[in-house]
């Protein structure tokens, strides 16, 4: 399935404008790079993943995260249940899979991370900047949310789970439990709170009134941090020959747990009832424009482009490898696990409905009151409880870390690659790096790191990430041109994508992430957690953490023209020119240079052709 095509350039084939035509001319230095402009040297030894699958392996555990398990289940229900895989579907391949072959492409072709790759065009080299500043933000408070499942796991120790009832030391007033609340016709929206609910926030968090009150550090989380990030460094302590041996396990278990969740939910009293309030669709949410954003939202965010996730791992790729088929694999792994984890959730909210007397749409939430708060409780219902709540909170834990350190190795990669000098001391900038984000993410342990966690996860990522992807698709195929991308996947695989994937790159991708940068600004609201509201100069601090993002790239792009020599429009127009925009490989790159030549004489040749048939009409 995923063998080369017989039909590559090497073999001489004579089928099309792109053929090679061979001549005495020997092989010389690529002539891409704009006049002054300088390259950067390549890594010979930068290192090549031991097998196909652990590349797939690592990609589908950097796409697989908690946000499958904790945020589409819960969308799809809001969004019109079954009805929303229409949207969601269409959003896939008109989006999400264009997107990610493009960066798989990129990064395969060039071996370099993700802000090398932006030699495309180096005006734009600005967002390869925003894109290791925003992992940077966001690896930080993930690592934190990981250390959750941990701190439960710890907790599972006891005869009972501690979350069962309200005769705990940190339960209030408010508590009640799930069975009296049924009875009594109160949720937790009306003052009360659930034992799972006051366990999480009052045990776990040690949560403060707001963000205002910073309070200090709960030790017992800060441990499970520290151990997180050690786990991470381990996994990452020799890059790509770590990773690629790691994801054996952390990549494929949580499917096994995922499996058996949804055998033990399936046979549970009220399941069904759950299942069908998840699938049961409302044709009518189609016309609602907001889900149409919502769907292509979640794809975006679900498969990670833009992150610089994907191109780091495909920079490791063997050059020949099959790069459209794993386009196409991995993003439906990934969307049908989201959708098989919608019934894992249900099937067990059905069932704490069905024995709280509560309707599914009450105990349905997202985010991490699912993760943390109500899939726990109905955990809690079920016979052998513990064993339950330890396969779902490893599984959240293993889902987490498999992004985690797959969003380092993009920094530290990419960080590498531009300063050369580092690639002999790469395992001490990865303990320096580790070391960093671990102290940068202290506070979000605190009595107040909910608060502050929460605010960086709303405002950091969301509308830099997708002006990134802007940025890409602009760059890729109108910059340096569709024709001439096509053309390097052409040389490098053997097969040349067709007209579909040329108006997805041109046309329909692009426009769908101008509408989803619009989308997310428009719809934007303020940050509340709990419904406590944020304070202003929270809220500033918010969209600033968004803004140092985003301006990296016009400040590049200003510092670029400014130091440019000759006049501004020369200087511009040298600067969305490729540069070394050639394979890391001397040999493909001789390669390549010759398949240039040879594209440049069929084009000549062709425009010869035309002229003297319009000479010979005349």
């Amino acid at each position: 399935m995923f063998s080369r095509n017989n039909s590559h350039p090497d073999n001489g084939t004579v089928d099309d404008a792109y053929t090679q035509v061979y001549t005495n001319t020997k092989p010389a230095v690529a002539e891409s790079s704009a006049a002054g402009a300088q390259t950067t040297s390549r890594d010979a030894n930068r290192g090549q993943w031991a097998s196909k699958t652990e590349f797939m392996l690592s990609c589908i555990g950097y796409a697989v995260g908690i946000g499958n398990v904790w945020r589409f289940p819960y969308l799809c229900y809001r969004s019109g249940g079954g009805a929303f895989l229409v949207p969601y579907l269409l959003m896939l391949f008109l989006c999400g899979i264009p997107l990610f072959f493009m960066e798989i492409t990129m990064g395969q072709f060039s071996s370099v991370g993700c802000i090398g790759v932006f030699r495309l065009a180096p005006l734009f080299k600005g967002a390869g900047f925003a894109i290791v500043i925003v992992n940077l933000i966001c690896t930080c408070y993930y690592s934190v949310i990981i250390s959750y499942p941990i701190m439960f796991l710890s907790k599972l120790l006891s005869n009972k789970l501690p979350w069962i009832d309200c005769q705990n030391k940190w339960n209030t007033e408010y508590c009640v439990e799930v069975l009296d609340l049924g009875k009594r016709n109160f949720t937790h929206h009306t003052g009360f709170r659930t034992p799972a609910d006051e366990f999480f926030h009052f045990e776990i968090l040690k949560i403060s009134d707001s963000i205002e009150d910073l309070g200090g550090i709960v030790w017992p989380l800060f441990w499970c941090l520290i151990f997180v990030w050690l786990s991470v460094y381990v996994c990452i302590i020799r890059g790509i020959k770590t990773v690629g041996k790691v994801v054996y396990f952390t990549a494929v278990f949580p499917f096994f747990i995922l499996f058996v969740l949804f055998i033990r939910g399936i046979t549970l009293p009220g399941a069904m009832k759950g299942i069908l309030f998840y699938i049961k669709p409302e044709w009518s949410r189609l016309l609602d424009l907001k889900v149409w954003a919502d769907a292509a939202i979640q794809i975006f965010f679900s498969l990670g482009p833009g992150w610089g996730g994907i191109v780091n791992m495909a920079s490791y790729n063997n050059f020949r490898n099959n790069a459209r088929g794993d386009s196409f694999v991995i993003p439906i792994v990934n969307c049908a696990t989201s959708i098989f984890a919608g019934f894992v959730v249900f099937s067990v909210l059905g069932f704490l409905s069905h024995q709280s007397g509560i309707p599914v749409a009450t105990v349905a939430t997202s985010g991490p009151g699912l993760a943390f708060v109500t899939y726990p409780q109905a955990i809690a219902m079920l016979p052998v409880p513990h064993l339950w709540a330890a396969l779902f909170f490893f599984m959240l834990f293993l889902l987490g870390l498999d992004s985690v350190f797959v969003q380092i190795e993009a920094i530290i990669s990419s960080v590498i690659d531009e300063i050369p000098k580092l690639r002999k001391h790469k395992a001490l900038v990865t303990l320096c790096s580790v070391i960093i984000m671990c102290l940068m993410s202290i506070i979000m342990v605190t009595r107040a790191g909910m608060f502050i966690l929460q605010l960086f996860d709303w405002y950091s990522a969301s509308i830099s990430v997708i002006l990134i992807c802007v940025l890409e698709v602009v760059m890729v195929a109108w910059i340096y041109g569709v024709d001439n991308f096509i053309a390097d996947i052409y040389f490098m695989i053997g097969k040349r994508p067709g007209i579909v994937w040329r108006s997805c790159w041109v046309y329909i991708t692009p426009v769908i992430l101008i509408g989803m940068f619009f989308t997310t600004i428009i719809f934007n609201r303020d940050i509340t957690y709990n419904g406590i509201r944020y304070p202003g100069w929270a809220i500033a601090l918010g969209w600033l953490s968004c803004c140092i993002s985003i301006a990296c790239i016009p400040s590049h792009m200003l510092y670029t023209l400014m130091r440019g020599k000759g006049s501004l429009m020369e200087t511009l127009r040298k600067q969305l020119q490729a540069v070394d925009w050639t394979p890391a490989n001397e040999e493909h790159r001789l390669e390549y240079e010759e398949y240039q030549r040879s594209r440049k004489l069929t084009s000549e040749l062709k425009a010869i052709t035309v002229e003297t048939m319009k000479s010979e009409r005349l």
